[in-house]
């Protein structure tokens, strides 16, 4: 799913235009490391892939060729492109629930806190025009939460507004009920004796979380109500 899902939509190269030849190298390679990682567990396929993507000497085969090996990561890294996955995933989910078509480039609202490192794979695989860094959304703008972080996309052009408020209002009641089953737990003395401190710790955060989704939520329906 990396590979196809992610990978190759960010490397595609525009309609009819060809891919670059570095790309096309790198993109192979990375292709044999994952038919290498596979074979031992699908060996007549990968091996049928492998010796077609490119010319093999005779006698080259997947089967004696030296397995990948794990370097270094950059966990910190990793975690910011899930970030980034998450908020294209967002985008794709408004687009899809709105009927809005990928030719139609939106432009997304970010708070002062997004991180920008990946912004031009949010711009290419979300369809976006821009990204603007503000601090007030515009009114009416459908939002959405990345983890706790609030974005917004103004779709005055492709909303009803009642529909929405619909929906922010289902997950407002979603959210509130799912507060209150949380706070059962931490309001039972018997709970917080007996759990794990880290136990314990988890139930408080999902109760932080909540309660900064309903705050976010809230606001965006009272936009909606002023618009």
């Amino acid at each position: 799913d990396e590979f196809s899902a992610w990978y190759l939509e960010l490397v595609k190269p525009g309609y009819q235009q060809p891919m670059d030849p570095k790309t096309m190298e790198q993109t192979l390679a990375y292709f044999e490391q994952l038919l290498a990682l596979l074979h031992p567990f699908m060996p007549f396929i990968t091996e049928e892939l492998w010796q077609a993507i490119i010319d093999r000497k005779e006698g080259d085969s997947l089967m004696i060729t030296r397995q990948p090996t794990l370097g270094e990561v950059d966990q910190n890294l990793i975690d910011r492109f899930e970030i980034t996955k998450s908020l294209i995933s967002s985008v794709r989910t408004v687009r899809l629930e709105k009927n809005i078509p990928n030719k139609e480039a939106l432009v997304l609202q970010a708070p002062a806190q997004h991180d920008a490192t990946f912004d031009a794979v949010l711009l290419k695989l979300g369809h976006l025009e821009r990204i603007e860094q503000v601090e007030e959304k515009t009114a009416g703008a459908v939002t959405f939460l990345v983890g706790t972080t609030e974005y917004a996309l103004p779709l005055a052009a492709f909303v009803d507004v009642e529909e929405e408020k619909k929906r922010l209002e289902a997950e407002i009641t979603y959210v509130e009920g799912f507060l209150v089953s949380v706070m059962n737990k931490l309001n039972n003395e018997r709970f917080v004796a007996n759990a794990k401190p880290q136990v314990v710790e988890a139930e408080r955060k999902k109760k932080e979380d909540a309660e900064s989704k309903l705050r976010i939520l809230r606001e965006s329906l009272d936009a909606l109500n002023k618009a």
